[in-house]
């Protein structure tokens, strides 16, 4: 446990301060997030990649964090500016109610639409990094590409999908404004 928490302690501090984008807060969730850690130490053995395990950790506490302090609302437009909060959202929690679960699920389904509609090399590298989160290195090597051609691949696909969010009536309400 202590060799794990060697190699990734910075990793997970510097996921959890990207998410938080506050010291305080940070050093909160990465303290979580090393609690749960522990406390499922037992599955880290039956574990392939322990950095995703640890990222897959790290973005649910951080989305359950979010759901306990900020009364979630209808529309996406109250959450922190350019947090990708939309695609974690439709993580299902299991604190759910019926309500929320069926919007969930409804937003779910426009947005793998949407998703659908990119470009092969877009929608793969969207589903890589969000839905499989694999880190930008991780999918260089897959897709035979450089970091840079990921990151501007990721970032031209989170532009086209918003521009396809933003042209429909029905997605329209759930992108955050420019």
């Amino acid at each position: 446990m202590e060799s794990l928490y060697t190699e990734y302690n910075r990793y997970i501090y510097h996921l959890c301060l990207k998410l938080t984008r506050n010291k305080v807060e940070a050093e909160d969730l990465m303290q979580e997030v090393w609690l749960k850690v522990v406390r499922y130490e037992d599955s880290i053995k039956e574990v392939d990649h322990v950095k995703a395990w640890l990222t897959t950790i790290c973005m649910n506490t951080f989305r359950d964090r979010y759901r306990k302090n900020v009364r979630r609302s209808k529309h996406v437009q109250q959450q922190p500016e350019g947090l990708d909060i939309s695609l974690l959202d439709l993580i299902p929690s299991d604190n759910a109610g019926a309500p929320e679960l069926l919007e969930q699920q409804d937003v779910s389904e426009l947005l793998q639409n949407k998703i659908s509609e990119l470009d092969s090399i877009y929608r793969t590298t969207i589903v890589y990094f969000y839905v499989h989160q694999l880190s930008l290195i991780e999918i260089a090597e897959a897709m035979k590409v450089s970091i840079g051609t990921v990151k501007s691949r990721l970032f031209r696909g989170k532009q086209r999908l918003k521009d396809l969010l933003l042209e429909d009536v029905q997605t329209r309400e759930y992108v955050l404004p420019a």
